[in-house]
């Protein structure tokens, strides 16, 4: 069901209308970036070229103004530099196939559900189907789910694999609110989204960077679970602020903004500032739950060096509320260059199924012939 737009209307549009919309936005904590950034950036860059989701010079170029890197390096700034290498190809795969889904066959639930069974067979330890052809990006998801899992506890093993599980299932929702009849409502559509902004994987990564596992009772209890649903929706409402643009560029009706104008009539403008507020009102609620946690870890009794774990489990959240911001006010995935990119019916280069030999993949490239290309969170 597109909405496809010339762009984002009145004070909307545009690198100024960018900073317009996120000028409200009230997510007060520090930003940091790891000095491992330049490292970590060439890691992931030889990486995708090694399994063929990069290549050309193009698509190199167009890649590399995403800058994927410096979001890991404000997630994890104190990240070792393996650490922080193995999160950046993580967060590279993560818009290898964001992009991917983005296309054509995002709009096809019966493809989604065959690529995510692929990928779950990976993490199951399963063959992939016979006959099928090489995908590079299943044969790099299963280099990513050896090296990530890899001296890990059972415990969070299992946490991974789920928030995993859940991240890949509900992109068979997404497909479907792109091809039905019907859009979903807001909280139909966060329902999902929780999932796919994959929010809950990088926090994980938080606890494997940080040498630690939180136990089960605190990381599923209160108030952390609150605490990581509220990172989740402050994730969503700045992306789907800062990414206007290109959304109604593309199409994509898998938008907080775009669903509430949908749903009520109201200009842009108004559910622009609606949604923010929705994030400034999480960010409130989060910083309460912080101030009061640690004299509730004191009073249960929890032991000296698990409260400083989840102190750090805390401030990994704040760094992925703040950083995603940061990130995204410096990418170039939402200025005019990147709107572009994805306008007319364009696919990214590294976007395009293996076997997208044929009219998929020559209407993409027809459709960006001529579009800046120096360009999902």
């Amino acid at each position: 069901m597109p909405v496809t737009e010339a762009g984002a209307a009145g004070d909307t549009a545009g690198r100024e209308g960018l900073l317009r919309r996120t000028a409200h936005l009230e997510i007060p904590f520090p930003g940091a970036v790891s000095p491992a950034v330049g490292k970590a950036r060439l890691h992931t860059l030889r990486w995708l070229g090694e399994f063929g989701l990069l290549s050309g010079e193009a698509a190199l170029e167009e890649y590399d103004a995403l800058r994927l890197e410096r979001a890991m390096a404000r997630f994890y700034p104190r990240a070792a530099d393996e650490d922080l290498m193995l999160a950046t190809d993580v967060n590279g795969w993560f818009f290898v196939f964001d992009d991917r889904l983005d296309g054509p066959s995002g709009r096809r639930p019966h493809d989604v559900t065959r690529l995510v069974d692929r990928l779950v067979r990976v993490m199951d330890g399963r063959r992939p189907p016979s006959g099928v052809p090489a995908d590079p990006l299943v044969e790099s998801f299963r280099d990513l789910w050896h090296r990530v899992n890899e001296g890990m506890p059972p415990v969070w093993r299992d946490r991974f694999r789920g928030h995993w599980h859940g991240y890949l299932l509900a992109h068979h929702r997404e497909a479907l609110n792109r091809s039905g009849a019907q859009l979903p409502t807001v909280e139909e559509f966060l329902a999902a989204r929780r999932h796919t902004i994959g929010i809950q994987p990088c926090l994980d990564l938080a606890e494997r960077c940080g040498r630690y596992t939180l136990p089960s009772g605190l990381h599923g209890g209160r108030p952390l679970r609150e605490m990581r649903r509220i990172t989740d929706d402050v994730a969503i409402f700045v992306n789907d602020i800062v990414s206007l643009d290109k959304e109604l560029a593309a199409g994509d009706v898998n938008n907080t903004v775009v669903l509430l104008r949908h749903g009520t009539g109201r200009p842009l403008p108004d559910c622009v500032r609606e949604i923010g507020a929705a994030a400034n009102g999480r960010v409130a609620r989060f910083r309460e739950l912080a101030a009061r946690l640690p004299g509730l870890l004191e009073a249960a009794g929890v032991p000296r060096g698990t409260r400083a774990h989840v102190e750090d489990y805390v401030d990994g959240m704040r760094n992925v509320m703040r950083g995603n911001l940061d990130w995204s006010l410096e990418s170039g995935r939402y200025d005019e260059a990147g709107v572009a990119a994805v306008s007319g019916g364009r696919l990214r280069p590294w976007a395009r199924p293996p076997e997208a030999g044929g009219p998929e993949h020559e209407a993409g490239t027809a459709a960006g012939a001529g579009t800046a290309g120096a360009v999902r969170t």
